[in-house]
């Protein structure tokens, strides 16, 4: 499981203002047992984050790779519910 999430501004585990940290790696491993709720955000690549679907899991975000088609599968699902 590789749950990336980091922003070079938060050396506290706090992120300042409403932007959240972004994903720096992504998994390409199917993960979608984990996945809690049913909603999912993307992310743009741009500065040191990279082009990401990120789920939410009981552990925290989990930063997948768009082009994984166990990602694609399950966010056509939740636009569907």
């Amino acid at each position: 499981m590789c749950v990336c999430c980091h922003s070079s501004e938060d050396t506290h585990g706090r992120h300042p203002g409403p932007v959240p940290p972004c994903c720096v790696d992504v998994t390409k491993g199917n993960m979608s047992a984990d996945v809690v709720g049913q909603t999912y955000r993307e992310q743009a690549a741009r500065h040191h984050c990279v082009k990401a679907i990120i789920f939410n899991t009981k552990n925290g975000p989990l930063c997948a790779d768009p082009d994984a088609q166990w990602v694609k599968d399950l966010t056509a699902k939740m636009r569907k519910e």
